[in-house]
């Protein structure tokens, strides 16, 4: 089975002792988001294909990763490095930062342990168009040589999306849209082109719609890279966890609403206060990542 830490979290920015922790210990256990019953996850070699760790910053964990790959485990790192205004992303880490650690990370174990996310495209007064088209570039020249692929997705504007844009946008003075199909495929066929120039492919999460040519369905829990840094053949079903998504099977081992990187797009994440008292009161030595009590869904604070 492939470890997916996480999709809900960013495990290794802020949660990384406790997965080392939980590694040593051979399993976690991960209250479902849904339904609330607990899983007890195996995190044993044996049982283990790989990890895929999400991240906007991935310098806490740098420091695990030699131990990952010691025990075993190979890896691929989704980094997402979005360059956006401080009004935005509240908390993360310098770009520049991310891409000297994506270059590091991809130096020791691999051009291709690393996928950089630009994701999701935004559109708002502080990034406009004309925005995204001069950051993609200049990001995509710096992280070349050290990646093979960016995925790409646009904001979707959910209730909880919506109702957190709108409560920034008035607290820092910024406007936000979603613009026509229109103009996110015509950038989208910009963005192509511009990965191709530092040669990387480009991929699109989770929205078929906007494939334009030279594009393709991202599979961002993607056994055939893992195979790659395995050394060895890993099998697994595609199995995506929402429409349109062409990941392989995993198993997510992180929590909703526990996330304090503040950024305004998140869906991962419908109260800020709460994922950043959680956060405060992690216990890095838990089975859990949140004990049932804390679990999303719980409305405790």
């Amino acid at each position: 089975m492939i470890i997916s830490a996480s999709y809900r979290t960013d495990i290794p920015a802020f949660y990384g002792e406790w997965l080392m922790n939980r590694i040593r210990a051979g399993y976690c256990k991960v209250v479902n988001p849904y339904g609330g019953q607990i899983h007890r996850i195996s995190l044993l070699p044996e049982d283990v294909d790989g990890f895929v760790f999400w991240t906007k910053n991935l310098g806490p964990f740098l420091r695990h990763l030699p131990e990952v790959r010691k025990l075993g485990f190979p890896f691929v790192v989704q980094y997402t490095i979005n360059n956006y205004p401080h009004a935005l992303e509240r908390s993360v880490a310098d770009a520049r930062q991310a891409v000297e650690q994506a270059r590091q990370v991809a130096q020791e174990y691999g051009p291709r342990t690393v996928v950089w996310r630009y994701d999701p495209v935004l559109f708002t007064s502080l990034t406009p168009l004309d925005f995204h088209r001069r950051n993609f570039e200049r990001l995509s020249r710096a992280l070349e040589g050290a990646v093979d692929e960016v995925v790409i997705s646009f904001a979707q504007i959910y209730r909880k999306t919506q109702r957190n844009l709108e409560q920034a946008s008035r607290r820092a003075g910024f406007t936000w849209e979603d613009p026509p199909d229109e103009m996110k495929l015509a950038l989208a066929a910009e963005l192509v082109e511009m990965a191709r120039a530092a040669g990387m492919s480009l991929s699109v999460c989770s929205q078929n719609q906007y494939l334009v040519p030279g594009a393709q369905p991202a599979c961002c829990v993607d056994a055939v890279r893992l195979s790659g840094m395995a050394g060895r053949h890993i099998r697994a079903r595609r199995l995506g966890n929402r429409p349109d998504c062409a990941c392989h099977e995993s198993r997510d081992i992180g929590h909703y609403d526990t996330c304090p990187h503040g950024c305004v797009y998140c869906y991962a994440v419908q109260n800020l206060t709460l994922a950043r008292a959680r956060y405060r009161r992690h216990d890095p030595e838990s089975e859990f990542l949140f004990p049932p009590a804390e679990g999303p869904g719980s409305g405790g604070a």
